[in-house]
Formats: C-alpha cells, structure tokens, sequence
C-alpha cells in the first residue's frame, strides 16, 4: 500500500517550516497515525529532527541531485509502513537551480511528482491581509501543485489573526492552523542550522510541547483530510550501492552527516554498518572493509581529536591497507591540520595533503556536480557524482592539481569550479557530500 502525503512549504525560508512540521508530526503520532518524515533537497539536521519526533527515519528527496530511479527509490523508502508522509521543504516553495523542469531541486517538483497538496506557511509577522496576496501568488505560479490551506505563523493577537484570515477568505485559501509568536518555540541554532537533535537539551519535552500547541491551533481532522497523492511502493527503483561489505562509520557529535538513504541502500545491498565514535578515541574496526568519516563539527572538537591518539594511530594503520573516504569535516580530519575559530591550529591525521582553517569563516554553499579522476571508493574513474556544499571553512594550502585531487567539480549550472577534494593511494575526501553517482 502507498501512503498519501503533504508537502509542508512556505514562500520563503525562516518562515517556520521546522516548527510546524515537528508539531504536525508528534501530535499525528500522538494520535496513532503512522506518520514518517521527509526532506525535500539537501540538510542532515532537519530529518534528524523528523526522526525524534515520529520514531522512524525521515528521507531526504532531492530533484535536482537524484534521477527518477533513486528519487522514487527513497520515496518509497519514506511512504513504507505509512499512514501518512509529511515531507518539509527548503527554502522558500519555488526555490530551486536553473534546471530542466521537475529536476530545479524545488519543493514544487517533489509536490508535483508525488501529487502531495502543499500546507503552506506564512509568518505574518508584520503583515495583515496582505499576506494573502503572498499566498495567491503561491497558489497559481505553478500549475503542478495544489494549495491546501495555509498554516498561520507568529501571530500577534487575536485581532492580527482576524484580519489576516479576512484577506484569506477574500481569496478563497483556507487557514488550517495558526501558531502564535513565541519566541520559546524557536530552537537553538549554530553555524550550519539547528543545533543537532542529538545535541538539543529537553527535546522530548520541547516536542511535546509543540504537539500540545499543534492539537489547540491546528486543524488536525482538516489537516488529515488534505493528505493525498501517493508514493512508489517500497523495493523498487535503484538505491545507492555500499562501498564495502563492512563499513566502518564514524558516529558521534562531531561526525553525524550520512544521509539515510546512504544507510538504506548500504544495508539493503548486504552490508554491515559499524559505528566507531573518534571523540571517544575508538579507532575504526580493523576487520572492515572500508572506513568512512561523515561531516559534522569537527571544528568544534578539534582539541579533543587533536588528541584522541588510538582514533588517529588506527586511522592510520587501516589507511594503509584499506580504503578511507572523508565528507567535509571527514576531509577536514582527513587533512594535516585543522584551525579553530580561536586560531589555534591542531594536528589532524595527515593522509592528504590539505590544511584547513575555521578561523576565517566564508559561507561555501550549492550543488556540486563532479567527475571522479581515477579509480576509487566512490567509484571508477569517470563516474559522475551529485552532491552539495555546505560548510564554512575554508582550505588554506592551494587547490590541487588534477594528479592528486579527487574530482573535477561544476556548479549545478555547469560552471567549472576545477579539480577539487585530494586523493592519495587509498585515501579521499573532500568538502561535498555526495547524494547520488552514475557510472561513466
């Protein structure tokens, strides 16, 4: 069986996706729904939070960086055992890559292909009935997608509400829900978005608490009624194949970024997944085939890894037989240094030639598309990769040349970025994550 799905987006970012998802979705399952969680586009943090609140993995689904097979692959993934899919957008709803139609990476193209009607947030803060128009706008700019209603957010008053419906009902949009201002709803944030849900103190209680606001100012029975199209049923298309029959995985606070859909296709295929955790000084097993180190915060641990001896000896010993891959802060450890942001620079593993720092913080962001250079762990030579950027640190020592660098790297819109990531013997890495490959 499918499970019919909603698409809760909103015209622009900071309009509080976040918090009306996570209050959608504990309160759903609160109620018995089975309830299960996606990501339109490319984030770790905000499915880690789905999965707090419904109990099960949330998915990513990415338009721009997957092809037909993978996408509905991981839809299926998302819709398997559900009663219902609440899948959040990105940015704002139309916000996507200079791409052939369905493929921009929008929130719209993955409403479009699933036929889920879209819940769409407005913060009204400082606007009245004119928030109407915004979402008159939203409802015809494409004809692919369906409005369903629209949830209200940071409203002031009852008056302020009041006259923000009457510029609803003018247009003909139904109000589902409204959340008021306050500010306790918002969660912590860092650098790179939300601090982690591993990381958030109280969560429990905290997402509680937005059910409970959820069950007095949301439409839940209306909600529910609006749930419809469908998803791939669970097995088909083509998920990303492991890297190893064992695979050693860094995991803990300071490398937490695999994407679920990753782990599915790993453990679908037959392999074994083994955490180690670095900051715990724990080396990765030596009876795995291959050692993967994900992104995460390894600037903010720097001292600690610095230190973590048997981590960073056994990194080493496994180096010099088996493959190892590094992701952004992966590649980072990966390096011969890593600067923190209050300049001390801390020794890393040194298995590629590369130093970077944090200290000097420049926002590198987007799809990346790139094509390996030579045989390896993500593939041979030729296979073309999609992936994204997201970090602010930055290299210090000079771009590599095409001998020694992993891949060479376009934007998503075809300009060459240059040979990037590093590449010795057995050993790569570099600043994008990797969301899909295809053979040469």
């Amino acid at each position: 069986m499918s499970a019919p799905g909603l698409l809760i987006a909103a015209p622009r970012s900071s309009s509080g996706k976040t918090t009306v998802t996570l209050a959608l979705m504990r309160a759903l399952a609160r109620r018995g729904v089975r309830v299960r969680g996606a990501k339109c586009g490319p984030d770790y943090i905000d499915p880690a939070f789905h999965r707090a609140a419904t109990g099960h993995p949330s998915f990513n689904l990415d338009s721009f960086a997957m092809e037909a097979g993978l996408l509905d692959a991981v839809a299926g993934l998302a819709g398997a055992e559900a009663d219902l899919v609440v899948a959040e957008g990105s940015m704002g709803l139309f916000d996507g890559v200079r791409a052939a139609e369905s493929r921009t990476g929008a929130n719209s193209d993955i409403a479009a292909r699933y036929g889920w009607p879209v819940l769409l947030v407005l913060d009204v803060s400082g606007a009245a009935q004119s928030a109407a128009a915004v979402a008159l706008g939203c409802a015809h700019y494409d004809p692919r997608i369906r409005i369903a209603g629209v949830i209200l957010n940071k409203v002031a008053s009852a008056r302020h509400r009041r006259l923000v419906e009457a510029g609803l009902e003018r247009v003909g949009i139904p109000v589902l829900g409204a959340l008021m201002r306050d500010a306790g709803l918002v969660l912590p944030e860092r650098h790179l978005g939300l601090v982690q849900a591993r990381e958030t103190a109280d969560l429990e209680a905290r997402l509680d608490r937005l059910a409970d606001l959820a069950e007095a100012g949301l439409d839940l029975d209306a909600i529910l009624a609006a749930a419809a199209g469908t998803t791939p049923p669970a097995g088909g298309g083509r998920l990303p194949r492991p890297p190893g029959g064992r695979i050693a995985v860094a995991s803990d606070a300071a490398f937490t970024f695999l994407y679920p859909h990753h782990e599915a296709g790993w453990q679908a295929a037959g392999a074994e997944i083994v955490p180690f955790s670095p900051l715990a000084d724990q080396a990765p097993p030596a009876d795995c085939d291959v050692c993967w180190l994900p992104g995460g915060y390894p600037e903010l641990h720097a001292g600690r890894l610095a230190a973590a001896r048997n981590f960073i000896g056994g990194l080493r010993a496994f180096a010099a037989e088996k493959p190892v891959h590094g992701e952004c802060g992966g590649y980072m450890v990966l390096g011969q240094s890593l600067e923190d942001a209050a300049g001390i620079t801390h020794p890393m593993a040194a298995l590629l030639p590369v130093a970077t720092s944090y200290r000097s913080r420049k926002l590198h962001l987007g799809y990346r598309v790139a094509r390996l250079l030579a045989d390896g762990v993500l593939g041979a030579g030729g296979t073309r990769l999609v992936g994204h950027e997201f970090h602010y640190a930055s290299e210090v020592t000079g771009p590599p040349d095409e001998a020694e660098a992993l891949a060479r790297v376009t934007d998503a819109e075809g300009t060459d970025l240059g040979p990037a990531g590093h590449r010795r013997g057995s050993v790569t890495g570099s600043f994008f994550h990797l969301i899909a490959s295809e053979a040469a």
